[in-house]
């Protein structure tokens, strides 16, 4: 169990709304006090609060949830939102070209964020779902963003542990550094099976106002289905179209 000894407040808050994941959508006080690892009167009174404030929810038995204001405020001013509500006209126009699950994702606290995941509608591939994370080194996107990060930054990854979470997963730093460079000089990637063995990724950079790549752009194929090479245009395409409208500062406007 965690300590607690000289938490701050904030903290125990962060960690109470932590304990939530997408495959349950409400859990019992004592459930979540054994999530938090806090004792179940200081996971009482913290509810207690969240709720007053329309961070948590209680539903008709009782169980608690994550409550719809917390959404409302992360809508507000958010970098995220503005990249996706930009992106999703032209995600729409690539799924339906491609019939393939299109995602778009930020460089975020060491991760790959999720930000919007369209699916065709027969798809039964769970992948790159919005709000998921994945490790950088382990995913098209993640390596896209990766490779577009500052060179100090690069190394800092590399330097750490690197998990090897299937057979094609590339923890070898000096291997890296060659697909980075080489993520640098295509502007895209293709792997197979790196974060899971029956996934394949195709992912290319999307810029921002700057210049700057702010995100990427991925396709997710299941395995021994992708056609990466036919596909890599309308990639391309589509992130021209949202770096145009960055750049414009207008992220909620419509493309042509």
């Amino acid at each position: 169990m965690p300590r607690t000894d000289g938490e701050s407040l904030i903290s125990r808050v962060a960690r109470v709304l932590e304990a939530f994941d997408r495959n349950t959508e409400s859990v019992s006080l004592s459930t979540l006090a054994n999530r938090t690892g806090l004792p179940l009167p200081t996971t009482h009174r913290l509810v207690t609060e969240l709720v007053r404030c329309g961070l948590l929810e209680r539903n008709g038995t009782k169980d608690i949830r994550i409550g719809l204001h917390l959404w409302e405020l992360a809508g507000q001013g958010n970098r995220g939102l503005d990249i996706r509500d930009a992106a999703l006209p032209f995600m729409i126009d690539l799924r339906t070209a491609i019939h393939e699950i299109v995602t778009i994702s930020v460089l975020d606290q060491g991760s790959a964020l999720f930000l919007e995941r369209l699916a065709p509608a027969a798809t039964t591939l769970v992948a790159g779902r919005m709000a998921e994370r994945h490790q950088l080194h382990a995913s098209s996107s993640g390596l896209v963003l990766l490779a577009f990060s500052s060179p100090d930054y690069q190394e800092q990854v590399l330097s750490g542990p690197l998990e090897k979470l299937t057979d094609e997963t590339i923890t070898d730093p000096g291997q890296l550094r060659q697909l980075l460079a080489d993520i640098r000089r295509r502007r895209m990637v293709y792997v197979p099976g790196i974060g899971t063995k029956d996934w394949s990724g195709m992912a290319v950079p999307v810029t921002g106002a700057g210049g700057e790549v702010v995100a990427a752009l991925s396709v997710v194929y299941r395995r021994g289905t992708e056609r990466p090479l036919a596909h890599e245009p309308a990639m391309h395409t589509a992130a021209a179209g949202i770096s145009r409208v960055l750049a414009q500062g207008h992220p909620w406007a419509s493309h042509p």
